[in-house]
């Protein structure tokens, strides 16, 4: 009874929302959606807090250190895989001091090109390379990077040889592929989607199992010649370790029911992301799958910060 009472009381003053990135990524806008709502929801204000730096770590650790009272939460994208892998020390385990509450969105890469590449279909680029062994040059947001992990998978699913072109963030890389200084980068689609649309650059396929709803003309690389390939990305949601499960219950409840408000749902067509949510405990399931998958890839490719 006192623990009914106490979430039927919760919250009852400001909630901090932790975003592990600089304002304007991927997941900002969807904490800034997500939190909007659930402020007129609690009829308190839920202020988001961006963390950024060392991949997610800084946000990560901030979330991972807070009181475990119900008052923080945290966004995270798929960093929490594959930082374990790629940082010596990160001062938290995902596994044990962040609670999970529930998957938010997935999200695909897409393989770009210049407009000025001989390839206009995965087939020919995989041809282009081999033809050019060595030669064919990628760009990254940065090592360690999900797009960079994605486009060592894709070369050894594709038996290519790739050169890596790590830069500071998308945008510098995007801006160098489209100028024709490198080949070829992967970039998460809803933050290419304009590009792409206004034809500065070229998408020869997503990364995901199947076409996505807002690019369906756009193939995937499983079709395309590699099939199970399948990459995709996405935010969930975590609370501190130990924070009761009458909080992350109430948090989990009330976040999927947000996410079914149809004003929230349009922004988040209006961003090109897709909602998904789980509960808790598929989020651990899904975070132990992605840590199999991208320790893998990193010790094969011997990936290091």
């Amino acid at each position: 009874m006192p623990s009914a009472a106490r979430a039927q009381s919760y919250p009852n003053r400001p909630v901090r929302f932790v975003v592990p990135f600089p304002p304007g990524g991927a997941s900002d806008p969807v904490a800034r959606v997500l939190g909007s709502r659930l402020s007129e929801m609690w009829g308190q204000p839920v202020v988001v807090e961006n963390k950024g730096g060392a991949g997610g770590n800084i946000g990560a650790l901030a979330a991972a250190q807070s009181p475990p009272d119900g008052y923080t939460i945290f966004i995270a994208t798929n960093f929490l895989a594959t930082n374990p892998f790629l940082y010596p020390a990160l001062g938290y385990n995902p596994l044990t001091d962040l609670t999970p509450v529930t998957r938010l969105t997935v999200f695909t890469n897409v393989l770009l090109v210049p407009n000025a590449s001989p390839a206009k279909s995965i087939k020919e680029f995989i041809d282009h390379a081999k033809t050019n062994r060595g030669k064919v040059t990628y760009a990254s947001p940065g090592t360690g990077t999900i797009q960079h992990l994605c486009a060592e998978l894709f070369k050894r699913a594709a038996g290519i040889e790739l050169t890596h072109v790590p830069y500071r963030g998308g945008g510098p890389a995007l801006n160098d592929l489209m100028a024709g200084n490198v080949d070829v980068m992967f970039a998460t689609l809803p933050s290419v989607m304009s590009q792409i649309e206004a034809g500065t650059v070229r998408s020869l396929a997503v990364t995901s199992a199947a076409r996505v709803p807002f690019a369906p003309n756009i193939p995937t690389v499983s079709e395309s010649g590699l099939p199970g390939f399948d990459v995709s990305d996405g935010q969930s949601l975590y609370m501190p370790g130990k924070t009761p499960g009458e909080f992350v219950n109430k948090v989990h409840d009330d976040v999927v029911s947000a996410l079914a408000y149809q004003p929230v749902k349009q922004k988040f067509v209006d961003i090109n992301v897709l909602i998904v949510t789980s509960t808790p405990a598929e989020v651990t399931t899904y975070l132990k799958d992605q840590m199999n998958k991208w320790g893998e890839v990193i010790k094969d490719a011997n990936i290091k910060l």
